[in-house]
């Protein structure tokens, strides 16, 4: 079996999170000189290339292999330390990938005990269709994510729906849609996208429509931005009741008539790793799930 140094892989590590080889020297406290020779004598030993130089350097394939087994190997040396009472210096975050509207309802309450107790987390916004590119490269530990397909290494569990229904400004409402949600009006009304890969508007398009429509588009990729638009009357959105319940209460947010909704599954993807802390983490992200999510 092929031995890899640990001191290869933290200096693999380093280097992707620092973006160069001479940020990732000062980090570790080394010349750049010796970073280079480390990832080179990496790519010797196993025949292939770990990195590509570019301005940030970015892992390969087989980079993204090497950096889950150092990110695996600091959180298992971490545990190790706690549970002998060592001192381990500053505590190694916990990474997680999560979508916006998650962050900005119920997500953050279920990780606030944890921070309480001193667990840093550093934290990646990003869509539920795509949360799980982060963890395959090895960037966060777990995810929370639509993909019921585990990725390698993975474990997987079912966390809920998130409910989306379809909303705007009561202005905006009577000016685009006097005689309801129709086809027909969907097809001029402006409409407000998160980003160019939020495809949850369009899939009610479709929906309703069985053809191609090319309405105007805002895009807004902030969730607490992204309703605050709809209420202002940028365009109608599916926005989740949870996030929006003062809107709604206020009467600045209407939900459109027919009712649209539509539930995305969320799921819980984490390193198949005995990790207590880790362990700590999925349970305190399933307990808020349950009490929130459809």
């Amino acid at each position: 079996m092929t031995h890899i140094a640990s001191e290869l892989l933290v200096t693999l590590a380093a280097v992707v999170d620092a973006g160069t080889f001479d940020a990732a020297a000062q980090r570790l406290r080394v010349t750049p000189s010796a970073i280079s020779q480390r990832i080179k004598a990496l790519e010797q030993q196993l025949g292939r290339v770990v990195l590509e130089r570019t301005k940030p350097v970015q892992p390969t394939a087989s980079g993204e292999v090497l950096l889950r087994l150092a990110r695996q190997i600091e959180r298992l040396q971490a545990d190790a330390c706690a549970a002998l009472g060592l001192e381990i210096g500053e505590t190694p975050s916990v990474a997680l990938a999560v979508n916006a509207d998650s962050l900005a309802t119920w997500f953050l309450p279920a990780l606030a005990p944890l921070a309480a107790e001193g667990v840093r987390f550093e934290l990646f916004r990003e869509d539920q269709d795509h949360t799980v590119t982060l963890l395959a490269e090895g960037s966060v530990m777990a995810a929370v994510t639509s993909s019921a397909d585990p990725v390698p290494g993975c474990v997987v569990s079912r966390l809920g729906g998130m409910e989306y229904v379809a909303m705007a400004a009561p202005a905006f409402r009577e000016r685009w849609f006097p005689q309801g949600f129709t086809a027909d009006a969907l097809a001029a009304a402006p409409l407000v996208d998160f980003d160019r890969r939020d495809k949850l508007q369009s899939r009610v398009l479709r929906r309703l429509t069985r053809r191609p429509l090319d309405p105007p588009r805002h895009f807004v990729p902030s969730s607490t931005d992204f309703a605050e638009a709809a209420a202002l009357g940028f365009g109608w959105v599916m926005l989740p009741p949870l996030q929006v319940k003062a809107h709604l209460a206020a009467g600045r947010l209407v939900r459109l008539q027919p009712a649209q909704s539509i539930t995305v599954p969320l799921y819980w993807q984490q390193w198949r790793l005995e990790s207590p802390l880790l362990a700590r983490v999925a349970a305190a992200v399933a307990a808020a799930a349950a009490s929130s999510l459809a």
